[in-house]
C-alpha cells in the first residue's frame, strides 16, 4: 500500500552508481575538450597567485606584525587590533564616507547605464548609435589621472567652466566644488558615473540583443506602443542581467576605489572623502602599521561577503537567478 522503503544499501548503492558515473563522464569531456579547457589555465593561474595565495596573509590581523619576525614569527595578539578598530573615531568616520560614497553612487548610478541601453536600443540609424555609443565608451579607457584632472578644471571656482556658465546665469559667485563638503560628493558620484556609464550599458545592450523580436511584432499586433514594450518586453528580458549586476554592485558596498577618491580629495573635504581605502593607503603604507590596517580589510571583506550572500539568497526568493 505504501510502496516498499529502500533500504540503506540500496542508496548507498545508488550514489556509488551516481559517483561511478559522474568521474569517467567528468574525464571524457575534459579529454574532449582539452584545449577549451586549457585556456583556463592563465585565468586560474591569476586568481590563484594573485586572490588565494594572498589570503594567508590575513593571519597578520591577529598578530604584532614585524618585518624581522615574519608573518609566521611575530607575535599573536588575538583580536587586539579589531578591539582598536572599533573603538577608534576614525574608523566609524571612514565607514560612514564609504557607505554614503557607495549608496549615492548605487541610487544615482546603477539606473543610469538601464536608462541609456533603453533609449540606445530604440536608435534606429546605426552611424548615429556607434557615435554614441562610442563617445559612451571612451572615459572608461582612460585613467582617473587623467580625468580627475579634466573634473577639477571644469570646476575650477577661477576659470572653471562650469563656474563661467553659473556666474553668465545667476551673476552670483562662484562656487568651491572640490573644497565644499556638500558638493563633494555629488561630485564624486556623478565623475564615476560619467566614466562608468557606457561600459555598463554594453552588457545590458547585450541582454538585449538576446530577447525575441517575435515578442515585439506581436505587441504591435495588439496595439502596444513603445513605451509599452518597453515596459512589458525589454525590461522583463533583461531583469536576471539587472539582478546579477545589482548583488555584484552590493558586494562593493564596503569598497571605495582608491584612485578615483585620492585623485579628487584634497584636505578640506577629508571629513566626507576619507574612505576606507584612503585610509588604509595612508596608515598601513605610508605608516606601515601593517596588522592594523590588515584587520580593517577583513572586516570589509567579512561585511561584503554577507552583503552579496544575503542579497544573492533575496533575488532567488524573488524569482530570478542569482550567481549560485
Amino acid at each position: 500500500m505504501w510502496g516498499k522503503v529502500p533500504s540503506v544499501g540500496t542508496q548507498n548503492g545508488t550514489q556509488k552508481a551516481k559517483t561511478g558515473v559522474f568521474w569517467p563522464a567528468v574525464r571524457r569531456r575534459l579529454k574532449q575538450d582539452k584545449y577549451l579547457y586549457s585556456m583556463l589555465l592563465p585565468v586560474i593561474g591569476f586568481y590563484v597567485l594573485f586572490k588565494y595565495v594572498p589570503m594567508i596573509g590575513e593571519i597578520i590581523a591577529f598578530k604584532n606584525y614585524r618585518f624581522v619576525d615574519g608573518i609566521f614569527g611575530s607575535q599573536w595578539v588575538g583580536f587586539k587590533h579589531f578591539q582598536m578598530l572599533f573603538e577608534s573615531l576614525d574608523f566609524w568616520r571612514i565607514l560612514r564616507n564609504t557607505l554614503v560614497l557607495n549608496l549615492y553612487s548605487l541610487v544615482f548610478g546603477f539606473p543610469v547605464p538601464i536608462i541609456l541601453a533603453l533609449l540606445l536600443n530604440e536608435v534606429r540609424r546605426e552611424w548615429y548609435k556607434r557615435i554614441v555609443q562610442n563617445l559612451l565608451y571612451v572615459p572608461h579607457f582612460i585613467s582617473w589621472a587623467v580625468l580627475g584632472g579634466i573634473v577639477i578644471a571644469m570646476l575650477s571656482p577661477s576659470t572653471g567652466i562650469v563656474n563661467l556658465i553659473l556666474k553668465k546665469l545667476s551673476g552670483g559667485e562662484s562656487v568651491y566644488f572640490m573644497a565644499d563638503s556638500f558638493w563633494w560628493p555629488f561630485v564624486y558620484t556623478l565623475s564615476g558615473i560619467w566614466r562608468e556609464a557606457g561600459w555598463g550599458t554594453i552588457l545590458y545592450l547585450a541582454a538585449m540583443a538576446t530577447i525575441d523580436p517575435q515578442l515585439y511584432e506581436a505587441s504591435k499586433m495588439d496595439g502596444a506602443g513603445r513605451i509599452r514594450q518597453i515596459w512589458h518586453i525589454t525590461l522583463p528580458g533583461i531583469r536576471g542581467t539587472m539582478a546579477i549586476l545589482l548583488i555584484l554592485r552590493i558586494g562593493q558596498m564596503m569598497d571605495v576605489g582608491l584612485e578615483q577618491t585620492l585623485v579628487l580629495q584634497n584636505n578640506s573635504v577629508l571629513d566626507v572623502a576619507d574612505v576606507i581605502s584612503t585610509y588604509v593607503y595612508r596608515v598601513g603604507l605610508q605608516n606601515m602599521d601593517y596588522s592594523y590596517t590588515t584587520a580593517i580589510g577583513l572586516f570589509q571583506s567579512v561585511i561584503s561577503l554577507i552583503l552579496v550572500v544575503g542579497v544573492n539568497r533575496l533575488i532567488r526568493i524573488s524569482g530570478e537567478r542569482g550567481l549560485w
